[in-house]
């Protein structure tokens, strides 16, 4: 097999395909050149992108080219690098003694696409847990401990309790028990009776003192009327004769 013309022909065959974007770096001892590949959905801002970069050895296809990445995006914790080229070692072995760039570029293309999906459903996987777990969370906060029955009555005699109501009905109880004044004076009929005893008895010694004057004496044609409980009362035209008689 000739070796040189093998490498040349692909060469020129990989510049045709990947025109613009194919980059030669050395072509003594043999070439050496670099590829781009990435994922779909890199362009948008996300997804995985790097160089694959090819060294062609002096028995290749009969031998796998030196295979290295370069200029890796968005590979931090996420893709490892020694599994990228372990795949393309596998590839390369079952096409040996064939020209096997372009099938070690699709090769890769495809792991990126393949690793970019896992990476995503990971991701979703992540947000939707979470999501889960939040939404369980609340749903605890408001659900609480089931109430029964029984943790329900238990819950409100403690409660009483913490608020010292059990205390306050007592108080209120003995309250009842007692009588108001006005309760106490519609009870008693003792009562009644020596009120209005004082009633009666205080009505009739007032009039006595208005009708029963012990001095009176004519002072500018009225009577001057002294009580004694000691104040004056005057009646205005009277004839002292009429109330003398």
């Amino acid at each position: 097999m000739d070796y040189n013309y093998e490498q040349t022909s692909e060469v020129e065959a990989l510049d045709s395909i990947y025109f613009g974007d194919m980059t030669v770096i050395e072509t003594k001892p043999f070439h050496k050149f670099s590829i781009p590949i990435k994922s779909e959905g890199f362009d948008d801002g996300e997804g995985l992108a790097c160089h694959l970069v090819f060294t062609y050895t002096s028995k290749y296809p009969d031998e796998l080219p030196i295979i290295e990445i370069d200029n890796e995006e968005n590979f931090d914790n996420i893709v490892d690098k020694e599994e990228l080229l372990t795949h393309l070692a596998e590839q390369g072995k079952e096409n040996l003694g064939m020209v096997m760039v372009f099938t070690l570029v699709s090769a890769g293309q495809e792991w990126l696409n393949e690793t970019w999906d896992k990476v995503k459903k990971e991701r979703e996987e992540r947000i939707l847990a979470k999501q889960k777990a939040d939404e369980e969370a609340e749903l605890k906060r408001f659900e609480g401990t089931r109430v029964t029955v029984e943790s329900f009555l238990a819950w409100r005699k403690q409660f009483e309790i913490d608020m010292g109501i059990p205390a306050k009905r007592e108080r209120e109880a003995k309250d009842k028990n007692k009588l108001t004044g006005r309760e106490l004076f519609l009870q008693d009929t003792t009562l009644n009776e020596s009120d209005l005893k004082f009633l009666d008895d205080g009505a009739l010694f007032f009039l006595l003192c208005l009708t029963q004057p012990s001095n009176s004496q004519k002072m500018d044609g009225h009577i001057k009327w002294t009580n004694p409980l000691g104040f004056e009362v005057k009646r205005h035209d009277i004839n002292l004769t009429e109330e003398m008689q």
